[in-house]
């Protein structure tokens, strides 16, 4: 037996220690993870300036470092986040009740972990604490394969989390850090399928690619954040430069950052001048279609096909339209299902553009920075799914879990 088989095996054991465990028993295990997680914060900011001093050495682009960097802050949301976890309703086990057929049988159905849980990421080793207190609550074990970047890091936040559990007399394998980056690992772990249930990659292109081609086991797609801001005729425009600024300069590496501005042609004069200001001030590059270069003193004209980048930077994309269905159509092209924007002072049209648009979060009057687990009210999440099989957008604890029959008769028979 190899080394990912074994760790494998042991975490579906372990997930079984879970079934009969207490909503109780998993609030006071999360709460001691939270209190652990900020006494020992030196030893993860020390594992971190490991991680950091490489990633530079490497020299790793701004957007991954940023990704990567831990600090008193960061690890406080990382407390915080699991204690939200902890006062949130445990899905497992919540009944829905379907009815009764005619025959007498009451039918109805449960909640119940997935079982074993599998994250591949790259530079996050946030996604170490948010992914454990998930899994833990919603029953499941999680298996943590963090890219080299985070190695230190993702390691030193496991073993307080892991000692927690030992404390507590369940096994540590509930929470698993594949203790090397080896790529030959990876491929041992994609194929995990007798204990493995789900893998859930969060990354770049390039790895959610190779997991999906690669892996023998399901996979829910987490794909990169081409988020747009539509700024619509009846917008208000003091309110859309505010969430252009936010959502595209107050964190570029992100998937929920702003990466594309449509801008409607009827409020274009009033609109476009304020934002070249705007940007301007903050040094964003624009990379416009020829209506919108002329509102700007430095601007990359773009073909009608160069839209759709993800620049993770201080850099957008600035498209005009003609109407709202130019808009539609422009993210129907270039989005990538993860979170769109409309700013508009029109209950009408803002309701059609909830209701038309094809992503997993799709927002009014707010900042596509709101596009995250712990502002939507979920403690955290393990990913955005930007693929509807079995869930879409933020992942919290519901979409950690499934549903099973039960079918309850009297001792009825098919005839």
């Amino acid at each position: 037996m190899n080394l990912i088989t074994d760790l494998s095996q042991q975490a579906s054991l372990a997930a079984r220690a879970l079934l009969a465990l207490k909503e109780e028993t998993k609030n006071t295990v999360l709460r001691t993870m939270a209190t652990n997680i900020r006494e020992q914060a030196p030893a993860i900011l020390a594992a971190n300036f490991k991680d950091l001093a490489q990633a530079e050495a490497d020299n790793l682009p701004a957007a991954m470092l940023d990704r990567l960097t831990l600090n008193e802050d960061r690890i406080e949301a990382m407390a915080k986040g699991i204690e939200t976890i902890a006062v949130l309703p445990d899905p497992v086990g919540q009944l829905r009740d379907l009815g009764t057929q005619p025959n007498g049988l009451k039918i109805s159905k449960m909640r119940m972990p997935l079982g074993v849980v599998c994250m591949i990421f790259e530079a996050r080793p946030n996604v170490t604490a948010d992914a454990a207190a998930l899994c833990f609550k919603s029953g499941n074990a999680v298996i943590l394969r963090g890219g080299k970047e985070a190695l230190h890091s993702s390691k030193a936040i496991a073993k307080i989390l892991q000692d927690v559990l030992l404390s507590f007399e369940l096994p540590p394998a509930l929470v698993t850090v594949i203790p090397t980056a080896e790529r030959s690992l990876l491929m041992d772990l994609m194929q995990q399928r007798d204990h493995i249930d789900v893998i859930i990659p969060r990354g770049g292109e390039g790895l959610i690619n190779f997991v999906t081609d690669n892996s023998k086991i399901p996979v829910i797609q987490h794909f990169k954040g081409v988020c747009h801001l539509y700024i619509d005729k009846e917008a208000d425009l003091e309110v859309a430069i505010n969430l252009l600024l936010n959502g595209k300069t107050q964190r570029t590496g992100v998937c929920n950052a702003l990466e594309g501005l449509i801008v409607h042609r009827d409020i274009m004069a009033k609109f476009l001048p304020l934002a070249s200001y705007a940007l301007k001030m903050h040094n964003v590059k624009i990379n416009a279609c020829e209506t919108a270069c002329a509102f700007f003193d430095e601007a990359t004209l773009l073909s009608d096909k160069q839209f759709g980048q993800e620049y993770l930077d201080l850099e957008i994309a600035i498209k005009v339209v003609d109407s709202m269905s130019q808009a539609l159509d422009h993210i129907h092209q270039f989005g990538s299902n993860h979170t769109e924007v409309i700013c508009t002072q029109d209950p009408i049209r803002a309701a059609q553009f909830q209701r038309l648009v094809d992503a997993s979060v799709v927002m009014i009057n707010a900042s596509s920075r709101f596009s995250d687990g712990s502002e939507l009210g979920l403690g955290a999440e393990i990913g955005i799914a930007t693929t509807k099989l079995h869930a879409y957008g933020p992942m919290g604890l519901e979409s950690l879990t499934t549903e099973k029959y039960l079918v309850s008769g009297e001792g009825q028979v098919r005839a």
